[in-house]
């Protein structure tokens, strides 16, 4: 039975098939997403995928449902995960932005909120990202979670990065570069990106400023 409640930030459809591409040299083999929001990575399976897919998300309710058929679900932290050294081939993942979906205040002027904590209709987790604006915290729990996640991964195994700029105050954040940075720190080295044009929300206070190119990024483990 669905739940009924709207996540803000589900894969953008074109990527779907671009991410399946990228891991199709692990066909066959073990995927994680560790923000996995409603599991829509699942959606790979339509485009030749035949592994398993491990979804994690710290919110139950945006995957409890399991509307995409996810063939393992947890609800963890991602910088815990509790799975063995080098269990998987790959992770492919999409973190959160650090951008105003991450504002989780209630609103005094009655304008329409599409942000994590509004959909959700509480308080996320602590440790949810979804609630960090672009910044020291942001950053430091992504490079604990990368560091993690680095154990995870088999040798050979690759990572597989969806992220996007955005911006504040007029300027474009480098929210890509920063995702480069801590992944290649954490010992991934960087392969390939591949830059995907999107859509975006047309509403909201930089809505003729938003950035209208997501980056598909492949790392490997040496």
């Amino acid at each position: 039975m669905q739940n009924n409640i709207i996540h803000p930030a589900k894969f953008t459809d074109a990527l779907i098939p671009e991410m399946a591409k990228m891991l199709d040299e692990f066909n066959n083999g073990k995927v994680l997403d560790p923000f996995s929001g409603t599991g829509k990575i699942a959606l790979i399976k339509n485009y030749g995928f035949k592994g398993k897919i491990y979804a994690n998300e710290i919110e139950k309710e945006w995957i409890e449902d399991n509307e995409y058929g996810c063939d393992y679900i947890t609800i963890q932290d991602a910088e815990f995960l509790d799975y063995p050294e080098e269990f998987f081939n790959a992770i492919c993942t999409s973190p959160t932005y650090g951008n105003r979906m991450a504002d989780h205040h209630n609103a005094k002027d009655g304008s329409k909120r599409i942000t994590y904590t509004h959909c959700l209709g509480h308080q996320l987790n602590d440790a949810n990202t979804g609630k960090m604006q672009f910044g020291k915290n942001y950053k430091n729990k992504h490079k604990q979670i990368y560091k993690h996640l680095f154990g995870l991964v088999k040798h050979g195994g690759i990572f597989v990065l969806n992220i996007k700029n955005h911006i504040r105050r007029g300027e474009e954040v480098d929210v890509v570069g920063f995702h480069k940075e801590a992944l290649t720190q954490s010992g991934f080295t960087l392969e390939e990106d591949k830059v995907i044009q999107t859509h975006c929300m047309g509403f909201g206070q930089n809505r003729d400023k938003r950035i209208h190119e997501e980056h598909i990024i492949k790392f490997r483990k040496q």
